[in-house]
């Protein structure tokens, strides 16, 4: 099953190169992709912030994330992001919130 599934990725990474200049693809199907992959990212990072083992993850890790969310928009330098995302986190578990 990995191995299909690295093949799979491998095909649609190498998919692009080859086909870049070959297809023509509408505006308006490039928006929806764009749109699309968007809502793929923020469904990712939901689920990801939001539930540990089935459940929900507490409050300090979407507030980490959330911090770490507004200092990447900030263009903070990505230390920046990771120690104030991780600090935010760190001090609400430390307080019992998390």
């Amino acid at each position: 099953m990995v191995l299909a599934l690295a093949v799979g990725t491998y095909a649609f990474r190498l998919v692009g190169p080859v086909l870049h200049g070959r297809v023509e693809l509408p505006d308006r199907v490039q928006e929806l992709l764009s749109a699309g992959a968007i809502v793929l990212l923020v469904a990712l990072l939901a689920t990801g912030a939001l539930t540990e083992a089935g459940g929900f993850a507490g409050w300090a890790r979407p507030a980490g994330v959330l911090v770490g969310g507004v200092l990447a928009w900030r263009r903070a330098p990505f230390v920046v992001v990771v120690l104030g995302a991780a600090g935010a986190a760190g001090v609400l578990r430390a307080v019992g919130a998390g």
